[in-house]
């Protein structure tokens, strides 16, 4: 059986001793690719996570959904494992949270359904599956929110053979790489 703790704790460490000149050039190239997802699929409502310490940078295509008319969530951990999805208007209006997260600022809670999930997670595999960092926030999210397109976007050491699937797991549909 795979060890998720093992798992996690070893690509956290790879990530986190990752030069940021390599960071950077990951980053742009994963970027560019999920915009293009996001224009291709034309999604006007985007529920995505604010990326904090090693995570890649994806405020550039944060920034490109606000500046090209796309509703942007962000989630806002709570203590019960669930999340309360805020619209983000602006990189600026951000306040810290549980976790050492990021969210947006204030209570503008969106209750809809999204064209397109940016789901965060320290491991993937060919197979879709995931491996998140242990809380179980998204597992509820995701299976919530089941008919909603759902991509990562991850470096390519973040890519192992197999994930075990639960029964609580949620496959992506796409993960970038």
């Amino acid at each position: 059986m795979i060890d998720k703790r093992k798992i996690r704790k070893e690509i956290q460490a790879t990530r986190d001793n990752l030069s940021q000149i390599k960071k950077s050039s990951f980053d742009k190239k994963l970027c560019d690719k999920l915009i293009k997802i996001i224009s291709e699929r034309n999604a006007k409502i985007v529920h995505t996570y604010i990326s904090i310490k090693s995570e890649v940078n994806i405020f550039p295509v944060i920034d490109y959904m606000l500046s090209n008319g796309i509703t942007v969530v962000a989630p806002k951990a709570l203590s019960s494992l669930k999340m309360s999805d805020l619209i983000l208007s602006s990189i600026d209006c951000l306040e810290s949270g549980v976790f050492g997260t990021k969210h947006p600022a204030g209570n503008n809670e969106y209750k809809g359904t999204y064209d397109l999930i940016i789901v965060p997670g320290l491991a993937f595999d060919k197979y879709n599956n995931r491996i998140g960092y242990g809380a179980g926030y998204y597992d509820y999210f995701l299976k919530s929110n089941i008919s909603s397109y759902k991509v990562a976007i991850a470096y390519p050491f973040q890519i192992i053979d197999k994930i075990p699937f639960e029964p609580h797991d949620v496959k992506l549909d796409k993960i970038i790489f």
